[in-house]
C-alpha cells in the first residue's frame, strides 16, 4: 500500500457511500412518489441503466483524458446529480428522481474503474493484493452509507431530501481526495490507433468469458436481493433503522475479506475463490428462506456481501490475464456493461418480485444465476484441464 492507493482507497469507500445509501433510500423514496406500486425501484434502476449507457463514454473519456480527469468528471456529475435528486424529492417529482439516477450513473460508470486502476499503481506481482485492498476500502461505506441514510433522512421538511445534499458534500471530499492521486502513464491518446481485438473477439477467449459473466451474474445476484431488501424489510413490519442495520452488516460482508481475498486467490487460484462465492450465495438464499426475522435478514445479506467480494474480486483478477495492455480501456468496459446490464435487469425484477410476490420467490429465482456461474466455473475448469492433457 503506498500513498496513492490509500487515497483511491478512501475515493472507493466514499463510492461506496453513495451506492449504499442510494440503496436504502431510492427504493422508499421511489415507493412514496411513484404512481404504481412496481415502479418503487425504478429510481435504483435508474442509476445501473445511467452506468450501462455511460459505460462507453467512460471508457472514451479513459483514452481520450487518464484516470484522474475521467474519475474528477464522475464525481462533478455525481454532485450535480445528487442535487438534481434532493430537489427532485423536494418538489415530488418522481421522473425527475429517475432522471437524477440515470445521471448519477456516469458516476457509477467511473466508480466501477477504481479496482482496475488499483492494479496500475501497484506491483504486477501485487495486483490481487491492490485490487483486493482498494475494494476493501467500501467498509467506510459500509458504515457511513446506512448511518448517513438514517441521520440525515430528517434534517430537510421531505424525508430524505437531506440526505442528498450530504452525499453532494461526500462526492466533492471524493473531488479533494482525488487530487491526490498520481495515475501512471496519464496521457492523451487523441491520435492513437486502437490496435487490439474487438470485444466479441475477447468475450470468444474463454477466460474472459467467464471474467465477465462471472463478475456480471455475481453482481446480479448481490442486486437482486439488497435492491429488494428495504422494500421487503418494510413490508414485513420492520423499522428503517433495521434497514440501516441490515445494509450496514451485508456492506461489511462485501468489503471486509478485501484485507485476505487477494492472499486468498494467490493461494487457491481465481476458480477456487469464484467457485467459494457461488456456495456463500447459495447459502445465502437457504438463509433468507427459513425465515423474516431480523436476525435472518441480518446473517442472508452478510453472507451475500461475502459471496459477492469472493466473485467480484476474483472475477476481477481473472480478467488480468485475459487482455493486453493495449486492450485495457475497451475489455474493462466490456466487463463493466455486462455488470451494469444485469444490474438494471435485476433492479426492475426486485421491485417488481416483491412487491408483487413476496420475499421468498424473490430468493428462489435468484438460484438461478448462482446455478449458472457455478456452471460455467466448471466449464472453464474443464477448458483448462482439456488443454493441459494436449
Amino acid at each position: 500500500m503506498n500513498r496513492n492507493l490509500w487515497l483511491l482507497t478512501l475515493c472507493q469507500g466514499l463510492f461506496l457511500t453513495n451506492n449504499v445509501a442510494f440503496i436504502a433510500i431510492n427504493g422508499l423514496v421511489g415507493l412514496s412518489l411513484a404512481p404504481l406500486g412496481w415502479m418503487a425501484t425504478l429510481p435504483v434502476m435508474g442509476y445501473v441503466v445511467g452506468g450501462a449507457i455511460s459505460t462507453p463514454l467512460v471508457a472514451y473519456t479513459q483514452m481520450r483524458w487518464g484516470r484522474k480527469v475521467s474519475f474528477q468528471l464522475g464525481l462533478a456529475v455525481a454532485v450535480g446529480s445528487a442535487l438534481l435528486a434532493a430537489w427532485a424529492i423536494a418538489s415530488h417529482q418522481f421522473w425527475w428522481l429517475v432522471a437524477a439516477t440515470v445521471i448519477a450513473g456516469y458516476y457509477s460508470a467511473n466508480g466501477q474503474l477504481y479496482r482496475f486502476a488499483a492494479a496500475e499503481l501497484a506491483q504486477p506481482s501485487q495486483r490481487e493484493k491492490a485490487t483486493s485492498w482498494v475494494l476493501a476500502g467500501g467498509l467506510l461505506g459500509a458504515i457511513a452509507g446506512p448511518n448517513l441514510a438514517a441521520r440525515s433522512r430528517g434534517l430537510a421538511e421531505v424525508p430524505f431530501a437531506g440526505a442528498y445534499w450530504v452525499l453532494a458534500v461526500v462526492a466533492i471530499l471524493a473531488m479533494v481526495l482525488m487530487a491526490g492521486i498520481t495515475f501512471p502513464k496519464e496521457k492523451s491518446t487523441k491520435n492513437t490507433v486502437y490496435t487490439g481485438r474487438s470485444a466479441l473477439q475477447m468475450l470468444r477467449q474463454p477466460v474472459f468469458l467467464v471474467a465477465c459473466l462471472g463478475a456480471s451474474l455475481g453482481y446480479g445476484v448481490m442486486n437482486l436481493l439488497m435492491a429488494a431488501t428495504p422494500l421487503a424489510m418494510q413490508q414485513c413490519g420492520l423499522s428503517f433503522d433495521d434497514t440501516a442495520l441490515v445494509l450496514e452488516w451485508h456492506v461489511i460482508g462485501m468489503f471486509a475479506p478485501g484485507f485476505f481475498t487477494g492472499a486468498l486467490i494467490k493461494r487457491f487460484g481465481t476458480l477456487s475463490v469464484m467457485g467459494a462465492g457461488v456456495l456463500l450465495n447459495a447459502l445465502c438464499i437457504a438463509i433468507a428462506l427459513t425465515g423474516i426475522d431480523l436476525h435472518q435478514f441480518v446473517i442472508a445479506l452478510f453472507l451475500l456481501g461475502v459471496g459477492w467480494n469472493f466473485l467480484f474480486t476474483a472475477s476481477t483478477t481473472l480478467s488480468f490475464s485475459a487482455y493486453e495492455p493495449e486492450e485495457k480501456d475497451r475489455a474493462q468496459a466490456v466487463i463493466n456493461f455486462g455488470v451494469f446490464a444485469v444490474m438494471a435487469i435485476t433492479s426492475f425484477a426486485s421491485g417488481a418480485l416483491v412487491t408483487n410476490h413476496g420475499w421468498a420467490l424473490l430468493n428462489l429465482g435468484s438460484t438461478i444465476p448462482v446455478a449458472m456461474t457455478g456452471a460455467l466455473l466448471l466449464w472453464l475448469a474443464y477448458q483448462r484441464r482439456a488443454f493441459r492433457a494436449k
